[in-house]
């Protein structure tokens, strides 16, 4: 009973040492519908059977984030999220330039060394996916396009 007590009361103490929460109310509205397309965009693909191992995913060496990174049966893909509210704009896919494509080749060159020698002897094979989210104010759902396999290179 006594121990009970104690670890209640260490949990609490430490709840508090705790910063609070993130709060959305200081976050410009597309770093929002950013994060809200990632979110969408992770459980779209794991309903078409995705099996996703990591998100956002940075390496110290480099600078670039990998959004989401996922097992397509036997293929590792790298995956990169754009997020639109209108169609009006250059399309999302569109987005990721030349710098973009540079900054992860490199993010992934890093991921695919930190594999484990002992599971991976030799890197896996895997690909680069863009998937665009579209949220449509007259739709309820966000409309998914994937693009497999797109060009890293140029």
């Amino acid at each position: 009973m006594l121990a009970g007590r104690v670890t209640h009361a260490v949990l609490r103490s430490l709840d508090r040492l705790l910063p609070a929460p993130r709060s959305d109310a200081g976050t410009p509205a597309q770093h929002r519908t950013g994060r809200r397309g990632e979110e969408d965009a992770y459980f779209y693909l794991r309903r078409r059977g995705y099996v996703m191992v990591a998100r956002n995913y940075r390496t110290p060496r480099y600078h670039g984030e990998i959004d989401l990174i996922g097992w397509n049966n036997d293929v590792l893909c790298f995956i990169e999220v754009k997020t639109r509210t209108t169609r009006d704009v250059m399309p999302a896919e569109a987005a990721v330039d030349r710098e973009k494509r540079r900054a992860l080749r490199r993010v992934i060159g890093d991921y695919l060394r930190s594999l484990p020698r002992r599971k991976f002897p030799e890197p896996p094979p895997w690909r680069f996916d863009v998937i665009t989210v579209f949220y449509d104010n007259s739709l309820a759902v966000p409309q998914f396009e994937l693009f497999q396999n797109a060009a890293l290179s140029s």
